[in-house]
C-alpha cells in the first residue's frame, strides 16, 4: 500500500474514532436501575434506598429500585447477570447471592465470578437468634431444653433456602440434634410476621431488620451471632460466650454490575458511592438498620467476595444443607 495513502487512512479512521466518543452519550446519559433480589420493606430494601436516594444525586439522574424477590435472591440476581453491560442495570448482592448459592445450588444459572462486576462493598452487620417473646427461654441452652421437651417438632423460619438464615439454623440445629421443620419465606418481613404469631419458633436474622421487634418486646433476642455483642443490644450473648466456637458468620451488602461493564463507569460508580457512605445521614440508617458502612472498591471487593464464596461454601458442606 502506498505509505501516503496509508497515513491518510489511518488519520480518517482515527478522526472516526474521535467523532464517535466526541458524539456519544456521557453515561448516565438516563436512569440507572438498581435491582434488589429481595422483598420491598425489608432491612436489604431499605440500605438499597439509602445509597440510591443519595447517589442520584451525584450521578444527576435517577436511580430506580427494582425489587425482584424470590428463589434466595436468584430471580433477581440472574435477571442482572444477563443484562446489557452498560452501567444501567446494576444489582444489590448479599451473601447469599454472591457467597453462598453457588454451592448450595446445583443448578444455579449464574456465576457470582464471572458474571458479574464488583463494584463496592457498602455494609457488613451480625445477626441474631429471634424467638418470640412467650416462649420459656431466655438463652440458646434453655431454648434447646425448651425445643427437646416439646412433643411436636419445632420449626424454624429462613429467609430463603440456602439463606445465611437457613445455614446458621441448620448448624445449630445439627449440633444440639433437634428435630425441627425448616420453614422458608421469601425474606425477612413475613418471616418475623410468622414469628410474632407464634406460627414458627425460631428465626436467624438480620439486626436491623428485628430491633424494632426486639426493643418492643415482641421478639427476644436469645444470641449475637458476631465476635462481639451489640451496641444496640447490650445485654444480649454472642453465641461464643454460650459455648458455640467461631460463630461469626456476618452478612454483607455491596453493588454489582454485569461482568464487562466499562472500567470507567465502575470507577465512577464506586468513588460516587465511596462519598456516600461518608455521610451522616446515610450512616444513621446503616446504624440504625444494624450494619455498619464498609466501603471496599472494585478490585478488594472482589478479592472479598471471592473469599467469602469460599468460606460460605465449607458452610454449606458442614450443614450437609443442599438445594435444588
Amino acid at each position: 500500500m502506498d505509505k501516503r495513502l496509508f497515513i491518510k487512512l489511518a488519520a480518517g479512521m482515527a478522526c472516526g474514532a474521535w467523532n464517535i466518543a466526541a458524539h456519544a452519550d456521557p453515561w448516565p446519559a438516563r436512569e440507572v436501575t438498581l435491582v434488589v433480589p429481595w422483598p420491598a420493606g425489608g432491612g436489604t430494601d431499605l440500605i438499597a434506598r439509602a445509597v440510591a436516594n443519595k447517589l442520584q444525586e451525584r450521578l444527576g439522574r435517577p436511580m430506580v429500585i427494582d425489587n425482584r424477590p424470590g428463589a434466595s435472591g436468584i430471580i433477581g440476581t440472574e435477571l442482572v447477570a444477563r443484562a446489557p453491560a452498560d452501567g444501567y442495570t446494576l444489582v444489590l448482592g448479599v451473601t447469599n447471592t454472591h457467597a453462598i448459592n453457588a454451592t448450595f445450588f446445583r443448578n444455579l444459572r449464574y456465576d457470582p465470578i464471572k458474571d458479574f462486576q464488583p463494584v463496592a462493598l457498602l455494609a457488613t452487620g451480625p445477626h441474631v437468634v429471634l424467638i418470640n417473646s412467650s416462649t420459656p427461654a431466655r438463652n440458646l441452652a434453655e431454648f434447646v431444653d425448651y425445643a427437646r421437651k416439646t412433643r411436636t417438632p419445632l420449626s424454624y423460619a429462613s429467609y430463603g433456602t440456602g439463606s445465611t438464615s437457613h445455614l446458621i439454623s441448620e448448624l445449630f440445629r445439627a449440633r444440639n440434634k433437634l428435630d425441627m421443620v425448616h420453614v422458608p419465606y421469601k425474606g425477612i418481613p413475613p418471616a418475623i410476621t410468622d414469628l410474632l404469631g407464634n406460627q414458627v419458633s425460631m428465626l436467624v436474622s438480620t439486626t436491623g431488620a428485628a430491633l424494632p421487634q426486639i426493643k418492643s418486646g415482641r421478639l427476644r433476642a436469645i444470641a449475637v451471632i458476631d465476635d462481639h455483642r451489640l451496641a444496640q443490644l447490650p445485654d444480649v450473648p454472642t453465641m461464643s460466650e454460650q459455648g458455640y466456637e467461631n460463630a461469626d458468620y456476618t452478612h454483607w451488602y455491596g453493588i454489582f454490575a454485569p461482568a464487562r461493564t466499562p472500567r470507567p463507569i465502575v470507577d465512577r460508580l464506586a468513588s460516587d458511592i465511596q462519598v456516600v457512605l461518608t455521610r451522616a445521614d446515610v450512616q444513621k440508617i446503616f446504624s440504625d438498620a444494624g450494619v455498619n458502612a464498609n466501603f471496599k472498591g472494585p478490585d478488594a471487593f472482589r478479592t472479598f467476595v471471592a473469599a467469602e464464596k469460599e468460606r460460605w461454601g465449607k458452610l454449606v458442606e458442614l450443614s450437609g444443607a443442599k438445594g435444588d
